[in-house]
């Protein structure tokens, strides 16, 4: 879940590594922000390294106490800690103990205590509790002996078992900064007499859109004027180049007070970007990126949805509508149990594996399983040159743009317009809806960026219930149909954010338990059914906010324009606009982004980088 960034440049004037590797981490904080740290290759004193425990900005206060020499290369981190606490002494870079090279790392090396041991009995004393000093040294001993900072590299990745993308300098080699990875991500971002490396293309997106994807064992050496791959075996990789198709403006606040305000106000475009053109000039759909035969789409029997938080809620929501639309069997598994339950998984199973990052390991690894099992896997990722998609069979990308705040939203509406998209096209293959039915639905989802953007528009309401709410202890939040995982999604928004108690139930369930949590001023979301649709669900939730409220619960209830029946029984209406059934959760989930973004707010909380998360999750 660390940030990385290398930098290596035939320009070096006016401290251009430094300021490269920092606004790289500036922009990859939200990875981790428990320390930071750089390392330099500077032109007359060899390596220097500084390092903080905390955000960034504590790095950059020691900077200007303790300013570095000039540099010809750079490499820097920011960290979510998992070896060993987050300060001073843990956060990254590591120096080797003859310090000749200094490497920063992110993943874990589950063989690290075996390799500290042999360390040990070599003399070498550790001076923090990391797995990743281990590398530092192991590399340091490798670089003397073979003079070669690439070979030392590929030697000791192959000595490493568990998840990792290594970054190191040589304090000999002034123009060069190697890479390797496994399991984890890391980007090569190409430059004109400069180049560089990332853990994902936001760490040089202000200086290039050129990319190149970075294999799976793979070592990468970067030079001002030239980039050189090789696979842990020695033999020359020649990686795939891509374009990144935004640029650094997307990746900053524009005028918002966080980033995830921004991305908020970005989710009509996020939707209306996910659907632009995948539709032929007769108006079938073309989704250019599922190049998987359409005889195999055809004899699917079954969908598993693998995926993990907020993109396991968006899998919820897209088993309701694949279910009806193509009436083939939806399970929705966390990628993190889908493997170790021994599911029954054949060739007739499409596996939809959805990821913001395509970085997820929990999803990684689940998709593996399913292809090991015969499976075909199609990926729903939102990150260009990531692993799901290059280890998928088929990818269907969101185009939502980079999302830098930690709690997600524009992921969440775009994954959930991108499983529409499939579940529609699907529907076509098979023939389980008539060509008009799908440009009917298809014409209701155009219509949904205008219809998120009203309900942002008037947002006042909810945001001043929110500030009201800041000293609130819990929420609980009450939906059914595709409801539920909406309640559920603005439950899990208010836990990463404020705090507090949060937890969304099935309404169905609330006699079943949940009811005896309700006292006097609970405070309780309720995301009521349209009265257009299933009339006895609307009214079965109409029943539950009575049951509630004479209970003492304070109803906060979020319901379709025009719904008078739910008046005489909330304390507050949150209105959104009129949506078919089944596209409702892209409009009923705004109110509680926005109202969870709002408390927390008013709590003085940072809502871009709450406590102990980061944004991907890159470990198992």
């Amino acid at each position: 879940m660390c940030g990385i960034v290398g930098y290596v440049g035939s320009q070096h004037a006016n401290g251009r590594p430094l300021d490269v590797v920092m606004g790289g981490l500036a922009r990859l904080e939200y990875r981790g922000y428990d320390s930071a740290g750089v390392a330099l290759v500077t032109q007359d004193a060899g390596l220097a390294t500084a390092k903080k425990a905390g955000k960034l900005v504590n790095l950059e206060g020691l900077l200007e106490e303790r300013p570095l020499p000039p540099a010809t290369a750079g490499i820097g981190h920011t960290r979510w800690a998992t070896h060993g606490a987050p300060n001073d002494v843990n956060a990254h870079p590591h120096v080797s103990a003859d310090g000749s090279v200094a490497v920063i790392h992110n993943g874990i090396v589950e063989n690290f205590a075996s390799l500290r041991a042999e360390l040990a009995a070599d003399g070498i004393t550790m001076t923090s509790e990391t797995d990743t000093e281990v590398v530092a040294h192991l590399l340091g001993a490798a670089y003397a002996a073979t003079g070669d900072l690439a070979e030392a590299m590929r030697l000791i990745a192959r000595r490493l078992h568990g998840t990792f993308t290594l970054l190191a300098v040589a304090r000999d080699t002034p123009d060069l900064v190697v890479g390797t990875r496994h399991d984890s991500p890391l980007v090569v971002g190409l430059g004109e007499g400069e180049n560089f490396l990332g853990s994902d293309v936001a760490a040089f997106i202000a200086h290039t859109r050129e990319a190149m994807e970075l294999g799976q064992d793979q070592v990468v050496s970067i030079t001002p004027d030239a980039v050189t791959v090789v696979d842990f075996e020695g033999a020359t990789v020649e990686p795939r180049r891509f374009t990144v198709d935004w640029d650094a403006a997307a990746a900053e606040k524009g005028g918002f007070a966080s980033f995830m305000d921004k991305e908020i106000h970005d989710q009509p475009h996020a939707i209306a970007d996910t659907l632009l053109g995948r539709t032929d000039d007769a108006g079938r759909l073309v989704l250019d990126e599922v190049r998987v035969d359409e005889a195999v789409l055809r004899q699917i029997d079954k969908i598993i949805v693998i995926a993990c938080g907020t993109a396991a809620y968006a899998g919820q929501v897209a088993k309701y509508a694949i279910e009806h639309w193509c009436r083939i069997p939806v399970e929705v598994e966390l990628a993190h149990e889908f493997r170790y339950r021994d599911p029954v998984v054949n060739a007739k199973t499409l596996v939809v594996a959805v990821s913001q990052s395509g970085e997820t390991m929990d999803t990684l690894m689940a998709v593996r399983h399913a292809r090991e099992q015969g499976a075909t896997v199609l990926a729903i990722v939102n990150t260009h040159g990531s692993t799901i998609p290059r280890e998928s069979d088929a990818v269907l990308y969101t185009h939502a743009g980079p999302e830098v705040a930690v709690a997600s939203t524009k992921a969440f509406l775009a994954q959930i317009t991108a499983a529409y998209l499939l579940g529609l096209y699907l529907a076509q293959l098979r023939g389980t809806k008539f060509p008009d039915e799908i440009a009917e639905i298809l014409q209701d989802l155009r219509e949904i960026p205008d219809k998120v953007q009203t309900v942002i528009d008037a947002s006042g309401h909810v945001r001043e219930v929110a500030r009201s709410m800041a000293d609130a202890t819990s929420v609980l939040f009450l939906g059914r149909h595709v409801g539920y995982p909406v309640a559920m999604e603005g439950a899990l928004k208010l836990k990463e954010l404020a705090y507090i108690h949060a937890e969304g139930f099935a309404a169905g369930e609330l006699k079943h338990g949940p009811i005896a949590l309700i006292e006097d001023g609970q405070p309780v979301f309720i995301v009521v059914p349209s009265p257009r649709g299933r009339d006895s669900l609307h009214s079965k939730v109409i029943s539950n906010i009575q049951e509630i409220r004479a209970r003492g619960a304070r109803t906060l209830v979020i319901a379709e324009e025009g719904d008078t029946d739910v008046l005489p029984f909330a304390d507050e209406v949150f209105y959104v606009p009129r949506t078919p059934v089944l596209l409702a959760p892209l409009v009923s989930v705004v109110p509680l982004q926005i109202f969870a973004c709002e408390l927390a707010t008013a709590k003085g909380l940072d809502v871009d980088q709450p406590r102990n998360l980061a944004k991907s999750v890159t470990v198992e």
